[in-house]
């Protein structure tokens, strides 16, 4: 838990981006969802109970393969386990490829490649966007970086806070079993127990990132007392108990409306504002909120070792 660990995860994670998918904890992860998908039971009640077993049994794996590795990292050396704890905390966030991401969409758009801006927001978003106006991509690509400004963030930094780096592994096999199966549709039952363990896990980081997108917003100039505003007023219009928050601060911040045809509108400011630039904007507003959760995190830490 020493403040390394954290700046050194930081680093990383903007200097390297994300390691090799054949390396990457949250792809196993996926794999192991896709399994029990594959071999789920018929029946409502069976696919309850199957959903069930996929939570507890990828949850305790995750956090207890970390604590073994970093137990088994520690008989090596400390030098070998700070490292070790480094490079699993990058793993459970993304700072730099969200950004990317999000830029690429902002970079087609600019260069009037409409397929190119579809793909590119196809990579952060769930909802079908071959069709999707430039409007509606600038308006797609700035919810997913506020939603997952929560997510793949301030959530798993959060349970890196209270539990360290197992729970932050966790935490993010819950989110990442949620992203594939705790959804409506076919998956209403057997995602329903990592659905509401996502909902429970990220319901004190949903707020704090709502907050943390306020200071974030007058750190980048931009729009702090609306986006404390539409998050008070607006978050409850989403389907999410916890989504609502992030982006209507988002729209807050940056002035703009955030709508999924169908399910929300969030902010009242005229569709003509959901420009190229704008994405830009969430990317520096997502910026300025990491920067502030890793200076309380490290805030946090500094006190507890000052206590002890």
């Amino acid at each position: 838990m020493s403040p390394l660990v954290l700046v050194g995860a930081l680093a990383l994670d903007l200097l390297l981006g994300e390691p090799a998918a054949r390396i990457h904890p949250v792809v196993w992860m996926g794999k192991l969802i896709a399994g029990f998908d594959r071999h789920a039971p018929g029946g409502e009640g069976a696919r309850v109970a199957w959903g069930a077993a996929l939570l507890v049994t990828g949850a305790a794996l995750s956090f207890g393969l970390a604590w073994a590795a970093l137990r088994l990292l520690g008989q090596v050396s400390a030098a070998a386990q700070l490292f070790g704890t480094m490079v699993l905390l990058k793993t459970t966030f993304s700072v730099h490829g969200l950004g990317a991401q999000a830029m690429r969409v902002r970079g087609a758009l600019a260069a009037g490649d409409l397929q190119a801006a579809r793909r590119a927001t196809q990579m952060l978003v769930s909802r079908p966007t071959r069709d999707l106006d430039p409007p509606r991509l600038v308006s797609a690509t700035i919810e997913s970086v506020a939603e997952n400004t929560l997510d793949s963030i301030v959530a798993p930094l959060f349970w890196f806070t209270l539990l360290g780096v197992p729970g932050a592994m966790a935490y993010r096999f819950v989110n990442t079993a949620d992203a594939m199966i705790g959804y409506h549709g076919e998956y209403e039952h057997l995602g329903k127990a990592v659905a509401r363990a996502d909902d429970g896990l990220n319901w004190v980081p949903a707020r704090l990132t709502a907050l943390l997108l306020v200071a974030a917003a007058w750190l980048a100039r931009l729009q702090p007392a609306r986006a404390w505003q539409l998050a008070v007023r607006h978050h409850r219009l989403t389907e999410s108990p916890n989504a609502g928050w992030t982006m209507a601060a988002a729209a807050g911040a940056l002035t703009v409306p955030l709508e999924k045809v169908g399910h929300y509108r969030l902010g009242e400011d005229p569709p003509d504002n959901l420009v190229p630039a704008k994405i830009g904007e969430a990317v520096r507003l997502m910026a300025a909120a990491t920067a502030l959760m890793v200076a309380l995190v490290l805030a946090v830490q500094l006190a507890r070792s000052s206590w002890t």
